[in-house]
């Protein structure tokens, strides 16, 4: 078989700089949210964006601290605290363009 685990068989995969774009709207939108600008975050977002704007939800004020962002095809997962000192992964699907289609937060341990 020649497809890897996670690829949907017979889609072709975004090119590399749908990607490296993805990862660089994921970098801004925590940028946006931490300086308070929903209008900067909103045009990182696709038009079709499902649940893209859940992110929102967890801008405080604060500063996200970004560890790590892994990226593949039209997924760039980024790793961090929030700013309430929370680790975080972040999972956000791209659209074609590499603009953010979906975000999905998972938490783990509370740092002191």
């Amino acid at each position: 078989m020649n497809s890897r685990p996670g690829r949907i068989p017979g889609r072709i995969p975004p090119s590399r700089v749908i990607t490296d774009s993805g990862v660089e709207h994921a970098r801004l939108a925590y940028h946006y949210l931490d300086t308070g600008d929903l209008d900067g975050y909103g045009s990182l977002l696709d038009g079709d964006a499902g649940d893209g704007r859940a992110l929102e939800r967890f801008a405080t004020g604060g500063t996200h601290e970004i560890h790590r962002i892994v990226a593949d095809g039209d997924c760039v997962v980024v790793m961090g605290l929030s700013p309430e000192r929370r680790e975080f992964v972040d999972v956000f699907t791209l659209s074609d363009e590499g603009m953010l289609r979906d975000c999905r937060r998972y938490f783990g341990h509370v740092h002191p």
